[in-house]
């Protein structure tokens, strides 16, 4: 087992190709980045490539807050709403379950009359949204996908493979090449790998 060293949300680790991904990380274009500010952790396995996680030494509570940023995955969805499960505020991992709701007018910042629910969401995916109100205990928290930069960041296709976005709209499964419907987050340049 190695030193820990710091990482940022969103840092490049190391390709596929040199370790798998473990909890505090994901995948994109054959590299494996941070989806959490914390330090890096590398365990090597038996014959086996090792597996690189984010491990964070935060033991506080956070709750979500107005303005914040936090990942949720997509619980189910209707014509009007998305119901999600805030599983992050930040890059801190919640220890207990938020709800939250993503109202169809939220989706989007431009032409909200025209959004649907069903094309920008799918139950089980993991999505970048912005707290706009809090909630109490009987209701939820509201959140919003209006930013660029706000929107789907992780989605499995039908055949089970995690989707590659193609546009601001839609992702396209790797293996089948079916096109989905999505509310595309996009990805900082910094990010993006060529």
């Amino acid at each position: 087992r190695q030193p820990l060293s710091p990482c940022v949300t969103g840092e490049r680790l190391c390709s596929t190709e040199e370790a798998t991904a473990g909890s505090g990380t994901y995948t994109r274009h054959g590299f494996i980045f941070s989806s959490l500010a914390g330090c890096l952790e590398r365990k090597n396995e038996d014959n086996e490539l090792p597996m690189v996680s984010v491990v964070r030494d935060s033991e506080s509570q956070l709750l979500p807050n107005v303005g914040a940023v936090v990942t949720c995955k997509v619980c189910s969805i209707n014509s009007r709403f998305a119901k999600v499960h805030i599983l992050y505020v930040g890059s801190t991992p919640l220890k207990s379950t938020f709800r939250g709701t993503i109202r169809r007018e939220d989706i989007r910042a431009t032409e909200k009359d025209k959004v649907e629910v069903y094309k920008s969401f799918r139950p089980s995916d993991i999505v970048l949204a912005k707290v706009i109100s809090l909630g109490d205990a009987q209701s939820n928290y509201l959140l919003s996908t209006a930013e660029n930069e706000l929107g789907v960041v992780v989605a499995r296709s039908e055949a089970g493979v995690q989707m590659v976005p193609i546009s601001w709209c839609e992702m396209q499964c790797p293996r089948t090449h079916t096109k989905e419907f999505r509310k595309v987050a996009r990805v900082q340049p910094q990010f993006l790998q060529t």
